[in-house]
């Protein structure tokens, strides 16, 4: 009974700081849509304002944005595939990954944004679509919202858990509610032993991880990739190219300091720059138009002319096939206090890799690429710019790092199949339905 009345104390304390703050959520909504008009949409979805019937669904993946969308991709494939009659429902919470959503499935499953963590919005999402079972993706431990699932009888999952000794600190703040919200969740499905061990730290039954590996090393390859690299090169003929690739704010003039350096090495050199969020797509168009360089879009040419010095890659979900195209690619968030952005999507493709020194969100992955030898980390920009110009002018260095990339990728997959099984008992025939409780 003490346990139950401290962790109801505990919410509520939680809780009223956030509603405290709700109109600080308005404020945020407005100053990004500025940046992106999609936040400037679908508020009611936001606050769980819903109205009309209740709609029930069996099985709920929450992905914050494109990354966990990509991450939870062959997850939400493989229940498709082999669960047909499971209906499905996906929140993000970005334009960016509602964006990633329609691209990949359309309409042909449920997609609305998450509601704030506010008990009441909460318990209205809860209420009105009422899942079977809830699927999180990496680390998203809200406590109204898991602890809502609970009280409900949704058993929830934690999948392709991440979660670095950063976050583990971070999270001491909290720490007597979020070891309650994390010993909520039925089964925690971590990339690593490492992550498991802390997730146990945090609070997590040590019986409740299970190491499923990193469903991200199950990426696959797109379709048609051969043949957009080949209609890049009909454009780009036999010039050198590198990708810059979500890159941050802090991050862009020294982007462009890099691509300066190496053009007076290679002066054909061709930049494909691609910024993490779309709100920085003309931004660095017009940065890099200030040096002096001839600029080309995907959105507007389409590929790459002649004289581009640089061309922005200012569409979504065309990241991965474009990191095809080049000889070397930047992974950014590296260079800022980022975390860095998933280095498997060049190694799946078969691109060098370099990146700055901020990688505590993949420091297993990054671990892993740089031993075996298809990953380079430089120590600051300067580094990082020497590290590619050395790349661009020794093909072999480059097809030996490619190789043992794609190799690493393919020796690490099967995160899916864990994960998977992990789920199986929620996940009834047909004429059953999902368990419930």
């Amino acid at each position: 009974m003490r346990r139950d009345l401290t962790e109801t104390w505990l919410r509520a304390l939680y809780s009223a700081v956030l509603y405290v703050l709700t109109p600080a959520t308005v404020y945020h909504l407005i100053w990004r849509g500025f940046r992106v008009p999609g936040y400037f949409q679908r508020w009611g979805e936001r606050y769980a304002a819903w109205r009309g019937a209740p709609h029930q669904v069996d099985v709920w993946v929450h992905a914050v944005s494109v990354g966990e969308v990509n991450a939870a991709a062959p997850v939400v494939d493989a229940l498709r595939r082999d669960h047909p009659h499971l209906q499905l429902l996906i929140t993000t919470i970005t334009p960016t990954g509602s964006d990633r959503v329609r691209a990949l499935w359309g309409d042909s499953l449920l997609h609305v944004y998450a509601p704030y963590d506010l008990p009441g919005a909460v318990g209205r999402f809860l209420d009105h679509f009422r899942p079977g079972v809830a699927l999180v993706m990496e680390t998203e431990l809200w406590p109204n919202l898991l602890l809502g699932c609970k009280a409900r009888g949704i058993r929830s999952y934690i999948l392709n858990a991440r979660l670095s000794a950063r976050s583990l600190r971070g999270y001491r703040v909290l720490a007597p509610l979020i070891r309650r919200v994390v010993a909520s969740v039925h089964r925690i499905g971590a990339q690593s032993v490492a992550d498991g061990e802390r997730f146990v730290q945090l609070g997590a039954a040590p019986e409740a991880i299970v190491d499923t590996g990193n469903l991200k090393f199950d990426i696959a390859v797109p379709a048609g990739l051969e043949a957009l690299v080949a209609q890049f090169r009909q454009h780009v003929g036999s010039r050198p190219v590198w990708i810059a690739a979500s890159t941050h704010p802090d991050e862009e003039a020294l982007v462009v300091e890099i691509h300066q350096r190496l053009l007076a090495r290679f002066p054909d050199l061709l930049m494909v720059w691609a910024p993490r969020h779309p709100e920085r797509f003309g931004r660095v168009v017009e940065l890099a138009r200030s040096t002096g360089w001839q600029v080309g879009r995907r959105s507007s040419a389409g590929w790459p002319q002649a004289g581009d010095a640089v061309f922005v890659l200012d569409t979504l979900g065309e990241l991965m096939p474009f990191y095809a195209c080049a000889e070397v690619a930047f992974v950014g968030g590296s260079l800022q206090a980022i975390g860095g952005h998933n280095l498997l999507e060049p190694a799946a493709v078969g691109t060098a890799m370099v990146t700055g020194p901020h990688l505590h969100n993949f420091v297993e992955i990054a671990r892993r690429l740089r031993e075996a030898g298809a990953l380079e980390i430089g120590r600051n920009a300067e580094e990082v710019g020497t590290m590619i110009q050395a790349l661009l002018a020794d093909r072999a260095r480059r097809a030996h790092m490619a190789a043992e990339g794609r190799l690493l990728v393919e020796r690490g997959r099967g995160a899916l199949a864990r994960t998977m099984a992990m789920l199986a008992q929620d996940l009834r025939p047909a004429t059953q339905g999902p368990a419930r409780r």
